[in-house]
């Protein structure tokens, strides 16, 4: 079912910093985008969606690309990243009593 909210921004950005980490993978291993799409099985222009951050990854599809290009999945995944904002934090939780 499609999503009718839109994810906030800083969900997209995330998503961008993956295609960024999956693109660098994929050239370092000196691939090119249709290599990675034949190996995943995948159409290069959803692989390339993928690569750009426009378009939301499955983990399965993560875990293929991964194997594909020759990386550990924790390579593509991993957070170098400041707190979440505050409205990404959710509701203040109560101090613990006594």
């Amino acid at each position: 079912m499609p999503r009718s909210v839109p994810p906030p921004a800083w969900v997209i950005t995330r998503r961008r910093a993956i295609g960024d980490r999956i693109r660098a993978a994929r050239q370092r291993a000196d691939l090119t985008q249709e290599q990675v799409a034949l190996r995943v099985p995948m159409d290069r222009a959803t692989y390339n969606r993928i690569e750009q951050g426009h378009s939301a990854a499955l983990v399965d599809s993560l875990i293929l690309i991964a194997e594909a290009i020759g990386v550990p999945l924790s390579d593509l995944v991993r957070e170098e990243r400041p707190p979440l904002p505050r409205e990404a934090q959710g509701p203040p939780s109560d101090p613990p009593g006594p």
